[in-house]
């Protein structure tokens, strides 16, 4: 028992040592004036800076804004293929369907919030389909001027909290510095500690937020 439970002691320790690296991109696009638009994100993530493959995420979605209520609704899809830590090579297929409501919340000129709740269909491989809720507070504070405007940089923070099976599935925590370099266009490094059946791991996170015309 001793000489099972060492090499997986070590293992755990090691995960939670490495710190992980996630390169990620995120656009939305309304059409014209109407309420219609899109929104998706791409993001390559390892489990190190060494190429050992974590997750490969392509998400969609169809958007539409309900102007009195100052809501955006998205109806989209996810392909996730989710690699294994260490030398093994195995690799996972999930197909994802999700809802989502994001409600702008404006503090001050300098400090503005979002809030994000998400209900996620998942099938993974050949297992039966699971269900998952998401809520995300995102808060972003001009640093460099009274509000996030070209030029400016900002701290970008979010807190994060995944439920299934109506049990705390994980947590993320964020803290990130941006820079608005054009009126499309931000760009941010920090860094996000996620925590899983409490083993927690840090993840670089470097990520472009554009508005496509």
């Amino acid at each position: 028992m001793i000489m099972i439970a060492v090499p997986s002691f070590a293992q755990f320790s090691e995960f939670e040592n490495t710190m992980g690296a996630w390169y990620m991109l995120f656009y939305n696009k309304q059409f014209g004036e109407g309420p219609w638009g899109l929104q998706g994100d791409y993001q390559d993530r390892d489990f190190d800076f060494e190429g050992d493959f974590e997750q490969i995420l392509i998400r969609n979605g169809l958007t539409y804004k309900l102007e009195k209520a100052d809501v955006l609704l998205t109806l989209g899809y996810g392909n996730i293929r989710t690699g294994v830590f260490g030398l093994e090579d195995s690799q996972t297929l999930e197909h994802r369907v999700y809802q989502e409501a994001l409600k702008p919340w404006k503090v001050s000129e300098r400090v503005s919030t979002n809030h994000r709740y998400r209900f996620e269909q998942r099938w993974v491989d050949d297992q039966e389909m699971k269900t998952r809720h998401r809520y995300n507070l995102f808060v972003n504070c001009a640093l460099s001027d009274e509000t996030i405007e070209v030029g400016t940089v900002y701290l970008a923070l979010y807190s994060e909290f995944f439920v299934a099976d109506w049990g705390l599935d994980r947590t993320r925590l964020y803290s990130a510095l941006g820079y608005k370099y054009s009126e499309e266009y931000k760009v941010q490094f920090g860094v996000m500690r996620q925590i899983v059946e409490g083993v927690g791991k840090n993840q670089v996170q470097v990520s472009i937020h554009g508005v496509l015309n």
